[in-house]
């Protein structure tokens, strides 16, 4: 498919929406462009009236793609599966497919989104123990799903979508001190993963709006 330009990525460094399709790209190797949006300088700089203009629910990302505009990671990813030559991003056998798929969304909408930093912000001082709640909860029900769906990654032997939502969702868990020593298949699966250059370089250390202090 003949583009113009190349898309443009707004999003955060530690965003794990924004790392999914970092990763996506990366495996499809699709050239982009990064915008910034820092969600926490300035009061956040995704509730300015600017950006609600691209994304009107004022999270991260938004790709602008194609002449559109997209604001939902699973969306974009599955558009440039649909739409870009490359590694496949879900599995050819609709039962495989099918796995790639829930395993995306039992992380997408079943963990990540209460523990994001909009509804963080909201709980106030028990943050940390409402974050690990809800990551222990979903990983408890996530472990034992890629016990059978597992292969080399989390279905079979081939990268998939799945395993572009699970990077960055342990990646999370680290951070809030979940012990992912619990979750065998979990920490076993991101290790490999983090391993492929595509996980490795589009890690939150390493991307242009990532501080110094953190950057490895």
């Amino acid at each position: 498919m003949a583009t113009q330009t190349k898309p443009i990525l707004h999003g955060y460094f530690r965003s794990s929406c924004s790392w999914r399709v970092r990763i996506a790209f990366a495996l499809k190797g699709i050239e982009f462009d990064q915008v910034p949006v820092n969600l926490i300088k300035d009061g956040g700089q995704q509730l300015t009236d600017q950006y609600k203009g691209l994304n009107p629910m004022q999270q991260v990302p938004a790709v602008q793609i194609d002449g559109i505009t997209l604001s939902q990671s699973l969306a974009v990813i599955q558009y440039i599966e649909e739409t870009r030559t490359g590694p496949r991003l879900l599995p050819a056998d609709p039962k495989k497919r099918a796995q790639a798929r829930m395993i995306s969304d039992l992380i997408a909408s079943g963990i990540q989104p209460v523990q994001n930093l909009y509804v963080l912000q909201k709980i106030g001082a028990e943050k940390v123990q409402w974050a690990q709640h809800f990551i222990q909860r979903g990983f408890e029900a996530l472990e034992p799903i890629l016990k059978e769906t597992a292969g080399k990654y989390c279905v079979g032997d081939e990268i998939s979508m799945a395993d572009i939502c699970l990077v960055p969702q342990v990646y999370n868990a680290e951070r809030f001190k979940v012990d992912v020593d619990q979750f065998p298949t979990i920490k076993r699966l991101n290790q490999t993963l983090l391993k492929v250059d595509a996980f490795k370089g589009s890690h939150p250390s390493c991307q242009p709006d990532t501080p110094a202090e953190i950057c490895t």
